[in-house]
């Protein structure tokens, strides 16, 4: 079998085991490379973290390349992949993930991984172009603005009057937090609206509001 052959079913037919040679193998782990490294590339691209992790990308990499070397392997033989097998169901990954597209990204990684190890690259490009154009367009769309929690504190209970003044200001408005004193209130309530610094100082106008914050939250806010 010549080059062109051996490229051509490492993207299109799969791997029998007679066809695993060392060209092969060196194909598929070039292959898996050169399309984690766009993952990374389009990870950083499109990543809203504050800081660059390298170390991430990193394992964005290994991943993929360590997937399609497993994946090999198995194909290879019989004994090896069910002792793999038995070897990979003792591990447990216990850092957590915070942000949902990490755990795209990762799920990227090793799916291509499995299939380059397989020998479909081509069902990897495709699929990895077909994410690609899913990300841009998502990427372009308007953002939705996120719920913000307005923390009140009054010296007097006017609960009434710190409600109507949100209304006024809030498309949509709960309170998740009350604090009621002798004389004085306490309010931490969810608000969305598209004017924030119009709600903070209509609330601060208040006759008997002593503070008013707004503050932004990246988790569920239960009641």
């Amino acid at each position: 079998m010549n080059l062109i052959e051996t490229i051509e079913k490492a993207f299109l037919e799969g791997y029998a085991t007679s066809d695993l040679d060392i060209t092969t193998m060196f194909l598929c782990a070039g292959f898996t490379a050169l399309i984690s490294l766009y993952i990374c590339l389009i990870y950083k691209m499109f990543n809203k973290n504050s800081f660059f992790d390298r170390s991430f990308h990193l394992a964005l990499f290994g991943l993929s390349v360590i997937t399609s070397m497993v994946i090999l392997t198995i194909q290879s033989n019989i004994v090896v992949s069910l002792g793999m097998v038995g070897a990979l169901s003792i591990v447990r990954f216990r850092t957590a993930i915070k942000n949902p597209m990490d755990l795209v990204f990762l799920f990227w990684s090793i799916s291509i991984g499995i299939v380059c190890g397989a020998g479909y690259a081509m069902i990897a490009v495709i699929g990895s172009i077909i994410i690609t154009i899913g990300i841009i367009l998502f990427s372009i769309l308007p953002e939705e603005r996120e719920s913000l929690i307005l923390v009140v504190n009054s010296s007097s209970y006017n609960e009434e009057e710190i409600i109507k003044a949100v209304d006024q200001c809030c498309r949509s408005w709960k309170v998740r937090a009350r604090n009621v004193g002798q004389t004085n209130v306490n309010l931490a309530i969810e608000v969305k609206t598209m004017h924030p610094h119009t709600l903070v100082e209509t609330i601060s106008e208040l006759e008997s509001v002593t503070s008013t914050s707004l503050l932004e939250h990246d988790g569920d806010v239960t009641a």
